[in-house]
């Protein structure tokens, strides 16, 4: 068996190995790096909604404020239709 097959038959099985461990870091890489970027997507997401949802809050508490003036309006409205009769 001639030196430079014998080397060949050696290095081919220990560089399939550093490829093999290389690919699996590089996909956990990628893989880190992609769940990095949707939390973060996530959390802006979630900001959004907070905010959202104090912003309908508040407008909510501003309809019932105007409801509130608009039922004793026509409490009043209503007392004195009752007065006349």
């Amino acid at each position: 068996m001639s030196e430079s097959i014998y080397l060949l038959t050696i290095c081919l099985p220990l560089g399939a190995a550093v490829v093999i461990f290389g690919m699996k870091y590089f996909s956990a890489a990628v893989a880190a790096r992609a769940r990095a970027h949707s939390d973060a997507a996530y959390s802006a997401l979630a900001e959004k909604a907070v905010q959202a949802q104090a912003a309908q809050q508040a407008t909510l508490a501003a309809m019932q404020a105007e409801v509130a003036k608009l039922s004793a309006s026509v409490a009043s409205v209503e007392k004195i239709l009752k007065q006349v009769e």
